[in-house]
Parts: C-alpha cells; structure tokens; sequence
C-alpha cells in the first residue's frame, strides 16, 4: 500500500464493482430511499457517510443537529461555520489565523482547522467523501460552498463508521440537485470592510435528469489591516435517476485567496486592526470531482458507491520574527530579526467506497443492516524555502537575498477501512445498535531534496473500532438514547515529520525528522434525550464523555508562536452537558442552548513554555492531571428569537455567550496573564421580500461592537520600543490574542425565479 501504481487495481475493482452495480437490473424495482438524503426536508439521517437506507432520528443513538439551505439562507450565513458556531449546541469558534474564512471551528471540545499544529478531532465529509486534507488532517472550509449545501447533519461521538479523525464527532454535507433545488436565483451584497459579493444558482430536471450550478464570488479588504481575501467558487452537478437507481456526477473548483493579520500581544491593543507581522497570504486552488451511485437490488437490499478525485495546490508565504536574532550583533547574514517562509503544496487524492445496506422485517421487528469498505489515497509534494529579512516601521518583512530551500518532501498516506452496522428494533420502543469498522494506515515519507534522509520513513496502524448503542421511544415524540464507540486518528505526515523535541519545526513546517507517534484512540460515553413536547415546543439534551489515549499536542519551544514539535501527550478527556430548547408561539419562534464542557489533561507532563510566568529557570512547565486545555470555552449559552410577522417581513436576533478559556501555552493554568475573558455577541438580520422574487437583507454582526478576544496563545514580543518599534533587547514574555470582528453592517439583494 506504499505506492499509486499498487493502489491503482484496487481503486480500479472499487470502480468496476460500482458500475456493474449500478447498470446491474436484478428483478424488483423500488423506490431508492437514499433520494430521501438529498431533499431539503431533514426527513431521515445518515449514519454513514456513504448514502444507505438512512434511519428515522428516533432510531440513532447519538446527538444529531441538522441545518438545511433555509436555515443558512434565514440567518444570511456567510458559510457553513458561521451558522454552525451561532447555533449548534456544543460548537464554538476562534480564528488563530485572523481570518474569518480560516477559522478553528470545535465540538465538544475537538477541532477542525485549517491551520497546522491543532489536533485535528472531527471529521468532515461533502456527498461521502472525506475532506480532512491528506497532509495534516487540516479542513479548509474556504474550499466548502454555502450556496450549494443541501443539508448538513452533525453527529457526535466517536463513531467508527466516519471513519479516522472522527473522535468528537462527525459532520456530513450533501449538496443541491436539480430535483430538489429547481429554479433560478442571485444575490449581491456590499458592506462594511470592503466586502463585495455576488452569487447565482440554477437548477432543473426532466423526467431522469437534472442538472444545478452555484458559484461564488467574494473581495473583501477584511476588518483588521492585511487581512483582505479573495474567495471564487464554482459548484455543478448533472444526475439522472428512475424508481431504482439514481446517479450523480458532480464538480467543484475553487481559487481563493486569503490573508491573515495573526494574533496581538497585549500590550499592543490600543489598535486591534494592526498586525504583529505581515504578509501571511494563503492561497488555495482546488479541483474535485465526484461520482456517487445508488441501486435498489430488491425492495430490501440498496448498493451505493462512490468514486472522487480531488487536487489541492496550496501556496502560503508567512512573515517570521527569528527567535534567535541577536541586537547586540550587527545585522548580516545569519543573523536577521525577521524572515519570510513560503511553502507550496501539492496534494492528490483518490479514493472510492462501496456500501450495501439492508431494511427488512425479522422477529416480529424490524432489521438494519450495512457492510462496506472504502479506500483513500493521497499523493502530497511539499516544499518549503526561506528568506532572512527587515522589518519596515509598519512591522512588514523585507526579504534579505535569496530564499534558500529548507525542505523537499513527498509523502503518501493510504487508508482502507472495512465496516459493519446493525440495528435491531424489535419494537416501536427500542433500537439496538452494533458496529465495528476495522482500519488499515500507512503513511510513507521521503526526501525529495537529498539532505534529509532522516525524513524517510514508512508508518502502519492497524486496529478495530467498535460501537454500541440503544434508543427506547417509551412515547411516539421522545427518546432515550446511549452509547459507547471508539474511534481513532493516525498521525499526519505533517506531525511525523516534526516530532522530534530535540529539532524543533516552524508552523508552517520545517521538518527535520520523523520519530513515530502512536495513534490517537477516543472512547466516548453518552447518554441524551430528545422530545417534542408538541409540533412547536422541542427539546433536547447529554451528558457525555470522551477519553482520549495517547492525545497528540503541538508543543512550543524556543519562546516562539509557532516553533515547536508534535509530542503523545498521554490521556485527555472532554467531559459535558448540552441542553437544547425551540418553541414556537404564533408569528415567534424561540431557541436556547447550553452546553459546559471539561477538556482537560488526565496525564501530568513536562512541556517547554519559556513565556509562561509559571516557568522554571530552564523555561520548562509542569502539567498537571486536572489543567484544562487551552482553546477551549468552558461554557457556552445561544438564545436566538426570530419574528415573522407576515410574508414580507423577518427578524433574527441571536446572543452568543461564551465562557473562558486558557492560551496556548498556558497548559498548566498557572501563567500571571490568565484566562481569556468571557464574552458575548449579538447579530441581527432583518429582511423584506418584495413581489415578484426580490428581497433586501440587512446583516448586523456584533450588533453591540463588543470587543472579544476568541483565541490566545502566549508568546515573545519584539517589537516594544517607541510607536512599537523593533526593540529585540528588551522583548517581553506577553499573551497574544485574536480578536473578533468590529461591528459592521451587510446589505444583500437578491432575486429568485422558480
């Protein structure tokens, strides 16, 4: 499994074995129940990423919140994590990068980011496939588009059948189809910090086929300086179905471009539209293809596959300042205050996936049943250069000569997972669930430069997952639900190329050598409830914990942001409560959710934090069992009222509370800076539709102009002379902060023909 060309018969039998299963005509003709997973209606779940039977919410042992186009639509979001961070229970945001489209997007205290060095703890799936990049497990959800999102269902827990990554919880997209989205739409919408956007979809059918397209274009100058983002998207899908069989091939490209100001020392927060440094640009080019088929074989037995091909070409160029700059030298080469590293990326993946479910009766009840397997294979290439440089007065980097090559890389990941599910309901009260799904990894490294021979490597993880569950439905609107599941992560390239604490990387990486890591196993208990206590009043809540073993954490050495090395840290745990609340009374609607969460250590350590207050003369700290996790908000409380008082007129307003939480850094709790402070921010949207498909939204985030830090991470600052000038000689030890967005106001106009 080391090599494309050994892969290449497997991925080839995947996709023979789809058509024929596709093509084949057996008998029976049935309706396909795996349409239902493509219409707006949230009507059943998928509890897999590729398309089976589904199960009726009463029948699945875990948390489930569901979004359709309507909801992001009625609260104008700007992307799936905007909408998913304002209203999904258990959700939080912070934006490391200082870039709204960048954002660290958690749940139940794991994250999926696209910035290298977080632990990577969900899994993200578009149509079934796994969208967790190749090299380090990373989600850029700038490559997501908001105006082709059919639904979207987050599950919780570590349930196996998603597959590797999926420890807290997984989130799975399906997109629009001409059947389900006919019509013509566009939008436009201008506001504060520059932003210019303009939207369009089109969809239709026939009898057999349908067609949809949605594209996206966004500028925007961004609301901190050097922080402007440039976003084009293009999604388009062409499928044909009958009562039996239903085929989609779809695409989608995208060519963004992004800009981040990263975080702020304290002591410079007089002006929080400054950056520290700049430029940090980010430049993402993706092409992805899809191929997903549905049969009904007989009236009970559904097959359904997929095949994809997707390319990354990503190009990031980052300003640095040198840990080891010494002011009491002159400058010259070798010893310059600041740098720029550029890195450039070039990642394909391949895979495919073949599922057969089936629904029948047995025993007097009923009986689920599915088996299938997948295989992903990514081809990455990275390179990594760097150029010494000055700082201007306005804190931007100034090359100094040429870049010099650092690193040349090439890594390959190949992941087979085989799996299994069964559920038993022998009544309309109980459903009993069992799963297993058996995972096959291995990662291969080499040196492309010819320097760096320590970078070679092969890794291999083997393991079986299992899970169990059970709902009782002890009245037709409620339900009972527990369960145990076990899933796992193996370590990125990018995290075994950078694990050695005695040769420490830079993030973006330097890579230096690959000891191994062990894989990151995650056992989560749960129980919950869901109930409606009549058409308009639900509720819904657990309490759950998740026990994660040999945890993988980046570790920051030399005083530095962003040097450090990925180390097992021993056992973690996030432990919760979630209450969820909706009510609707005549012309409102009403929704409340809470959740408290304990992301804490379980294994005492010795970690570098030379900028910890807490530190010991070798700028070493001690964690304890107990020392929460930095990045995490202990509490969170979501009210959001809406009013629609007739046809034309709507009004949204949401408050978003969330409790502190600890810096990078601060992984004993004990630094003099302490917390981030707890903050709330309200959003408002009001909007009007004309006659005749028109309609003018008014968009207010930060409705208050509260100030709120939403990530931490503590650090060295340099730049402490006069005006902020370069000061290296008396830098201080200070907390660094991203801060969230200024008020600002969006118009959007936009016109539908059905």
């Amino acid at each position: 499994m080391g090599g494309l060309d050994s892969m290449t018969p497997g991925v080839r039998a995947a996709l023979a074995a789809g058509f024929l299963v596709l093509q084949s005509a057996l008998g029976i003709a049935a309706e396909n129940p795996s349409k239902e997973l493509e219409l707006p209606a949230v009507t059943v779940i998928g509890t897999s990423p590729i398309p089976g039977h589904g199960r009726r919410l009463r029948d699945v042992p875990a948390s489930v919140q569901s979004v359709t186009a309507t909801d992001l639509h009625r609260q104008d979001a700007l992307d799936l994590t905007e909408f998913f961070e304002r209203n999904l229970s258990g959700a939080s945001m912070g934006a490391g990068q200082g870039n709204r489209l960048q954002p660290d997007l958690q749940y139940r205290g794991f994250v999926a980011s696209p910035l290298l060095g977080l632990a990577q703890g969900l899994s993200v799936f578009v149509d079934g496939v796994r969208v967790n990049e190749a090299f380090g497990d990373t989600v850029n959800w700038d490559l997501i588009p908001r105006n082709a999102i059919s639904t979207m269902h987050l599950l919780s827990g570590s349930n196996p059948a998603f597959g590797l990554n999926t420890l807290g919880g997984a989130l799975s997209v399906q997109t629009k189809s001409g059947f389900a989205y006919p019509g013509t739409s566009a939008r436009v919408t201008s506001g504060a910090f520059g932003r210019r956007a303009a939207e369009f979809e089109t969809g239709g059918h026939g009898e057999y086929s349908d067609y949809f397209l949605a594209g996206t274009m966004l500028n925007e100058v961004g609301w901190r300086e050097h922080s402007d983002s440039r976003v084009q998207q293009l999604f388009g899908k062409v499928g044909w179905q009958d009562e039996s069989t239903d085929i989609d091939l779809s695409f989608a490209l995208a060519d963004n471009a992004l800009n981040g100001s990263q975080t702020l020392p304290r002591s410079m927060s007089g002006d929080l539209r400054q950056p520290y440094t700049w430029p940090d640009r980010t430049t993402n080019q993706m092409r992805f293809a899809t191929l997903r088929g549905s049969h009904m074989l007989q009236s009970e037995i559904l097959v359904a596959g997929n095949l994809y091909l997707r390319t990354l070409s990503q190009h990031n160029l980052s300003s640095n300042v040198n840990d080891d700059f010494d002011s009491t030298l002159a400058i010259a080469p070798g010893n310059a205050p600041g740098s720029n590293v550029r890195y450039g990326l070039a990642q394909n993946m391949v895979g495919a996936a073949i599922q057969a479910s089936a629904d029948r009766a047995l025993a007097g009840g009923r009986n689920q049943s599915s088996f299938g397997a997948s295989y992903d294979y990514g081809n990455s290439r990275f390179e990594q250069n760097t150029q010494e440089a000055l700082f201007s007065p306005a804190r931007q980097t100034l090359g100094l000569g040429d870049y010099t090559r650092l690193v040349r890389l090439g890594g390959r990941n190949a992941y087979l997972g085989l799996h299994a599910s069964n559920t038993f309901s022998p009544s309309q009260q109980w459903g009993f669930t069992a799963s297993a799904r058996y995972n096959i990894a291995r990662v291969r490294l080499r040196d492309q430069s010819g320097a760096q021979g320590a970078l070679d490597g092969d890794h291999s993880f083997r393991r079986l997952n299992p899970a169990f569950g059970v709902t009782w439905n002890p009245v037709a609107p409620a339900t009972l639900f527990a369960t145990l599941a076990q899933g796992m992560r193996v370590p990125s390239p990018v995290e075994l190329t950078c694990a050695d604490p005695a040769a420490p990387c830079n993030l973006p990486n330097q890579f230096l050598a690959d000891p191994p890591l062990k894989p990151v196993i995650a056992r989560t208990l749960e129980f919950g409830f869901r109930a409606g206590v009549s058409e308009s009043v639900k509720l819904s809540g657990a309490v759950f914990r998740s026990l994660v073993h040999d945890d993988i954490h980046f570790i920051n050495t030399n005083g530095s942001t962003t040097a450090g090395f990925f180390q097992n840290v021993g056992h973690t745990e996030r432990t919760g409560l979630e209450l969820s609340a909706q009510a609707g009374i005549g012309a409102w609607v009403m929704r409340a959710s809470y959740h408290a969460i304990r992301a804490a250590y379980l294994t005492g350590f010795q970690m570098p934090s030379p900028n910890n207050s807490a530190a010991d003369a070798a700028g070493n700290i001690l964690v304890s069992p107990g020392n929460r996790l930095p990045g995490v908000p202990a509490q969170a409380l979501k009210l959001r009222v809406e009013w629609t008082p007739d046809r034309a007129w709507s009004t949204g307003l949401g408050v978003n509370w969330y409790g502190r939480q600890f810096a990078r850094g601060d992984d004993n709790n004990r630094d003099a800076n302490g917390a981030l402070p707890s903050y709330a921010v309200a959003n408002l949207v009001l909007r009007y539709a004309f006659e005749r498909g028109w309609e003018l939204t008014a968009k207010v985030d930060n409705l208050f102009d509260r100030r709120h830090d939403t990530f931490g991470v503590l650090g060295r600052n340099i730049f402490t002379g006069p005006g902020n000038a370069l000061d290296a000689a008396n830098s201080a030890a200070e907390q660094f902060r991203s801060t969230g967005m200024a008020r600002a106001l969006w118009v959007t106009l936009s016109y539908m023909a059905l």
